[in-house]
């Protein structure tokens, strides 16, 4: 059986602001819809689901992130998973200059967690809080070549 990386998907309070934060940081939009219907309630287990969507995809071509904000049913808003919480709780990003990547994020109102660190001579890295919450990693290389 071969299996491929799709994407991530990510529900959110505010798309259109989750989209423009995303295309700062360099992701392009491939598509946007609405979804809903008796295949949308089967496939994601939910009745009556009802979203606007976009897929976002990295420069490179292999990175993905589905975005959705629900129309019906009504959201439920929780406190964003901190990095130690079980279950799905960042989405990474190498980028080639992490001050440039953070003064976007600066724009946007999200900065580092607690700052910057750097990994071995491999990585500089910060999380932060993207919209809604998201916990995004961004990761420059020091070694490049």
């Amino acid at each position: 059986m071969a299996i491929t990386f799709e994407n991530v998907g990510i529900a959110v309070r505010d798309l259109e602001a989750t989209i423009v934060f995303f295309t700062d940081l360099g992701l392009t939009v491939l598509g946007r819809d609405t979804v809903s219907g008796e295949w949308a309630d089967i496939a994601v287990g939910l009745d009556g689901n009802h979203a606007r969507i976009a897929m976002l995809q990295t420069p490179d071509g292999n990175g993905r992130l589905e975005l959705f904000e629900y129309i019906h049913p009504e959201v439920i808003e929780t406190e964003p998973t901190l990095p130690h919480e079980i279950g799905m709780h960042r989405v990474a990003f190498s980028v080639d200059d992490l001050d440039a990547a953070l003064a976007i994020a600066a724009k946007h109102g999200c900065h580092p967690l607690r700052g910057v660190a750097t990994y071995g001579d491999v990585y500089k890295l910060t999380y932060l809080r993207g919209p809604s919450g998201i916990l995004v990693m961004l990761a420059e290389e020091l070694k490049k070549g």
